[in-house]
């Protein structure tokens, strides 16, 4: 039997696809859709949506989305509920949930938004500065979670037997370049040497000397420290991996088929897991599949994981290229220039194909913090960015979410434009273990 009913006099694979997500997902417990109140006992768990029942347990307003095929630009009224900004809002209505949450949660899940016309940024990427997410300054609020167990409350006060799966942290790791001046071959240091002459930087040429000459840590090289720090705190990691076979402007990354580089993904694999990191130009088919199968081959299993280099992604078009390549988890959602929740959540969810109207086998795990963000882009202080990473850690607590964060190697080591990261990423992990113990 199942543990809810919801009234609805129409159906349709959008409403399917949030009705699952919320209850089958999130929430662990089985729906109904009934569209015929006469079908109806007065002891049943119900939420009406679109519908007048007095006898439901939470009434919701229909703002229509859910019925309509392909993309219709339209506005989107805001407001407030139980401290949460909301979207499709109607302040009018005498439902209990003054707005359609079930239009909202779609909306942003599906990027929505992200089909409508918009100038990319120079990496082709969709600019945050278009969300409404930015544009109303709630970048940095899991909007998503905080509606569902708000939802959730309300539904255990009613006795449904809803549970939700507690808060999980996941660190990943975008390992682009392994090392700073270490493995690079003679060509590569040289002109590395160059450089730092024009420049004029002593400290650089005499710590590369160092380095090559095996006396001083490469800058780079932070993966014993993070090995350490996954043992500790009993964390599983993943590690998506560079493996360019062609040096560009934006691949720089050690050659993947060096003994060194071949080394270092085998032992991260027996550490975490390993996803690729498709480059720059890997939306060139045979790119793609030669990246991969070299990964495939070094690690000795099949690769479903991937992160976009640049986080260089469109929607819709990459994600059925993705499928096309066997990836079956995406962790590439998310602002390489903002840091926040890109689709209001920290949880994961099936990507639903519009052009389509099904959801599709590919699951988008969001990520909402990235160092180099953080670092490059909103400039903040070491202090600055632990207090961004565990206010966000707070909600998603709260919220029984899962927070997904991105750092790379190089932030991690001892490259003194990173310095104090190591201990910022030490102590937030701390939190983040505390958090989950209580």
């Amino acid at each position: 039997m199942a543990a809810i009913t919801i009234l609805c006099k129409q159906d349709s694979p959008r409403l399917r696809y949030v009705l699952d997500w919320i209850f089958k997902h999130v929430m662990h417990i089985t729906y109904l859709l009934e569209s015929d109140v006469e079908n109806l006992s007065e002891c049943e768990a119900c939420i009406a949506y679109g519908e007048v029942y007095e006898n439901a347990y939470i009434t919701l307003p229909d703002a229509g989305l859910l019925w309509e095929k392909a993309i219709q630009q339209h506005s989107i009224p805001t407001g407030n509920w139980n401290n949460i900004p909301t979207l499709y809002h109607q302040a009018d209505s005498a439902a209990t949930v003054p707005f359609d949450l079930f239009s909202a949660i779609f909306f942003l899940l599906s990027r929505y938004e992200e089909y409508y016309p918009h100038t990319p940024d120079k990496h082709g990427r969709y600019p945050a500065t278009e969300s409404i997410l930015y544009k109303n300054n709630w970048l940095l609020r899991p909007l998503i979670d905080e509606w569902i167990y708000a939802f959730y409350l309300m539904l255990k006060e009613k006795g449904v037997p809803a549970q939700l799966s507690g808060f999980r942290f996941v660190p990943t790791y975008d390992i682009d370049m392994a090392y700073s001046f270490k493995h690079k071959g003679t060509r590569r240091n040289i002109g590395g040497f160059l450089r730092s002459i024009l420049k004029g930087d002593k400290k650089e040429i005499i710590l590369r000397q160092r380095v090559l000459a095996s006396r001083a840590l490469d800058p780079y090289d932070s993966f014993v420290f993070i090995k350490g720090l996954h043992a500790q705190y009993h964390v599983h990691p993943i590690y998506f991996m560079l493996v360019a076979l062609q040096t560009t402007a934006y691949d720089k990354n050690i050659h993947p088929e060096t003994s060194v580089m071949q080394r270092l993904i085998r032992r991260l694999k027996h550490e975490g897991s390993i996803g690729l990191h498709p480059s720059y130009y890997s939306d060139k088919e045979k790119t793609f599949q030669e990246e991969a199968t070299l990964l495939k081959q070094t690690v000795g299993e099949n690769i479903t994981q991937s992160r976009q280099h640049y986080l260089r992604f469109t929607v819709p078009k990459t994600y059925p290229y993705l499928i096309k390549q066997g990836v079956a988890h995406d962790y590439s959602m998310g602002y390489g220039s903002a840091l926040g929740f890109r689709c209001a959540t920290g949880r994961s969810f099936y990507w639903y194909d519009i052009s389509k109207e099904i959801a599709a086998p590919l699951i988008v795990h969001p990520f909402c913090f990235m160092d180099a963000t953080a670092h490059y882009e909103a400039k903040l202080s070491t202090q600055e960015s632990l207090e961004t990473l565990l206010g966000m850690m707070h909600i998603l607590k709260r919220t029984e979410s899962q927070m997904v964060t991105v750092f790379h190697n190089f932030s991690l080591g001892t490259d003194t434009a990173w310095k104090g990261w190591d201990t910022l990423y030490e102590t937030f992990i701390k939190a983040c273990i505390a958090h989950r113990n209580h």
